[in-house]
């Protein structure tokens, strides 16, 4: 079976290590190996560079995770989601400073990170893993179709993990659109089911539906936010234009996984992370 890769961005912050962290926790029971990645924009920064990420993996050496430095030229922009192509990652975990800062990855610098690679994202704040991982992910689901894809992503680290799933809907008072959301709560049942895992449903009404995943998520404790990236393309939803950004830096910090939209041709069971 091949070795699965995981990726992180590392800028020499705390957060960054935090992302480590959580990318070693997350490695250690799937056998994954872990790049280590700087961006530098000089080829003069690279033997610093170099210097550093030797470091960082000698603090980690008692990890019993295989961890890989490497220097790039560019952009993070760009380099990460390129690096990330060649070396047929299937997550990459970076850290955030939050929405506001002067540090180089702050929260919408991140957004502008994940649109730019076709490989699912997990965004860390400076908040550490548990020692047994992600064991409960709230998946907040629209009526846009494009977020039923996040679906077989969860599964898939649900089913590593042994993770449990909390699907979160807005209530809609439009009788045709409830019935669509009863249609999707169905759908996540069926799939989660047929894949062995353990599913809650809550439907959730109030002010703004952002602040209720995360309230949520607070309340049964939630390791990980799972979220569609439909800043992507322009595509309008009912979230609202800073729905990403509000979820990647939400007060509480629980890590965001974040997935771009791809086209599935319809069959969303189709798995693109593990496979």
């Amino acid at each position: 079976m091949k070795t699965k890769t995981f990726i992180v961005p590392h800028d020499f912050t705390p957060v960054a290590d935090i992302a480590l962290e959580h990318a070693i926790a997350t490695a250690k029971p799937l056998d994954a190996t872990v790049f280590i990645l700087h961006v530098v924009p000089k080829e003069k920064n690279i033997v610093e560079a170099e210097e550093k990420l030797n470091e960082i993996i000698k603090a980690h050496i008692s990890s019993g995770v295989q961890l890989i430095p490497y220097v790039r030229l560019g952009s993070i922009f760009e380099e990460i989601g390129d690096f990330a192509a060649e070396h047929h990652a299937e997550l990459i975990f970076m850290g955030t400073h939050g929405a506001t800062g002067w540090q180089h990855v702050t929260g919408s610098h991140a957004l502008k990170v994940v649109t730019n690679s076709s490989v699912p994202f997990i965004i860390v704040q400076d908040k550490g893993i548990k020692a047994t991982g992600y064991d409960d992910i709230v998946v907040p689901m629209d009526l846009n179709k494009e977020t039923k894809q996040k679906l077989a992503i969860v599964a898939d680290l649900a089913t590593y993990l042994k993770s449990r799933v909390h699907v979160i809907t807005p209530k809609e008072t439009d009788e045709f659109l409830q019935h669509k959301v009863q249609a999707n709560i169905q759908f996540a049942e069926k799939f989660f089911s047929e894949r062995g895992i353990e599913m809650t449903a809550t439907v959730v009404s109030g002010s703004g539906f952002d602040k209720e995943v995360v309230k949520h998520a607070v309340n049964i404790d939630a390791d990980l936010i799972a979220i569609m990236n439909l800043h992507r393309g322009g595509i309008l939803t009912s979230l609202g234009a800073n729905y990403e950004q509000y979820i990647i830096t939400n007060d509480a910090k629980i890590p965001a996984l974040i997935v771009n939209p791809i086209d599935l041709s319809g069959n969303y069971g189709q798995s693109i992370l593990f496979s």
